[in-house]
């Protein structure tokens, strides 16, 4: 049997098996990568620096998954880039908590964060796709708005 730190550093949960998806899907993954680092978080020392610590990256890192939610009913292109951005800057800051934990080390075993820390790279780069794809679409809707063209390219 697999101790607790070891569970949530593979993103399993005993007493909820994880659905099955076909497909990709941001806000589960970001749902089951925020629940990960809820579980990282019960398992940080309970200290002045492990308190610390862990107040951090509860907040950077479960942020993604309410921040998201808020982009997918975005009001503009500008507000969608802004809530991806939020999203993106909340991944990087829980990357380097993560490091941090590994490098002190704040857990039984540092190793044991490898699994969360590429999902985290991960999770860095579609937000960082998102937002250049978002911003190219803002750049060729100006464009085409300024030609006095649509976004396929005909006169309007």
């Amino acid at each position: 049997m697999m101790d607790a730190e070891n569970q949530v550093a593979r993103g399993k949960n005993p007493e909820r098996p994880r659905p099955y998806h076909r497909g990709f899907d941001l806000e589960e993954r970001l749902l089951q990568y925020s629940a990960r680092i809820i579980g990282l978080v019960d398992v940080l020392p309970r200290s002045r620096t492990g308190n610390h610590v862990a107040g951090q990256l509860l907040r950077s890192g479960t942020s993604p998954l309410s921040n998201q939610g808020e982009a997918s009913s975005a009001e503009s292109i500008d507000d969608l880039i802004h809530k991806l951005s939020i999203c993106l800057k909340e991944l990087r800051e829980t990357r380097r908590w993560l490091l941090l934990i590994q490098r002190v080390p704040m857990v039984k075993s540092p190793s044991m964060l490898d699994a969360i820390l590429g999902e985290t790279d991960e999770l860095i780069r579609i937000f960082a796709a998102s937002i250049r794809t978002s911003r190219a679409k803002q750049a060729d809707s100006r464009r085409a708005s300024s030609t006095g063209r649509n976004s396929t390219g005909n006169m309007t």
